[in-house]
């Protein structure tokens, strides 16, 4: 299994490592040992310009997932706002650390297909982020619970067509990221 984390976050480098390692014990536990996954930690801003590109939504969100274009072991970009973890975690009295886990839990399990826009599907996406992480940011009932509807009101899944650029190559273009690693393996679709 290969994790690649990398930030665009001035205090970023600080999370990359729990990052790794919590996408490597999800991936094992959701069975999806021999799969690849791209994590991004960005500032609000950056994630505010992803969104309003990818999603025309001009306002930051606290997660957002870009399922790759094709066949094969990579499943996408995970792309995590660590301002807006910190506010979180701070307004809800939560460890910043724990707040992360949920995020990349959701955005995770995007890329793997679950989604909450129906009631069932959010059933089902909340029982799954509830075993990764105790809890989830859905609601089982497929409304926002009091605690999580911040955060599940801003998260967001790719769906888009695939000859858009991963998360990473936006960035490049924007003059974000660059000499910072390279993009992802894989072209990503861009969220709806």
């Amino acid at each position: 299994m290969i994790v690649s984390v990398r930030s665009e976050h001035a205090r970023g480098a600080a999370v990359t490592r729990r990052l790794r390692e919590r996408a490597r014990r999800y991936l094992a536990s959701l069975d999806a040992r021999g799969a690849e996954l791209s994590i991004l930690v960005v500032t609000d801003a950056a994630m505010r310009r992803l969104n309003r590109r990818w999603r025309s939504k001009d306002r930051a969100t606290d997660v957002l997932s870009f399922p790759s274009a094709g066949p094969g072991p990579f499943l996408g970009d995970v792309v995590i706002s660590l301002d807006m973890a910190r506010r979180a975690a701070r307004e809800e009295g939560r460890a910043l650390g724990a707040e992360l886990d949920r995020y990349l839990a959701h955005g995770l399990l995007h890329l793997l297909g679950h989604d909450h826009e129906r009631p069932a599907d959010a059933r089902r996406m909340a029982a799954a982020e509830d075993a990764l992480v105790g809890e989830g940011m859905v609601s089982a009932a497929g409304g926002a619970s009091e605690s999580r509807s911040r955060s599940r009101s801003r998260s967001s899944s790719a769906s888009a067509s695939s000859s858009s650029p991963s998360p990473r190559a936006a960035g490049r273009a924007s003059g974000r990221g660059a000499g910072q690693g390279g993009g992802s393996r894989s072209r990503s679709r861009p969220p709806s």
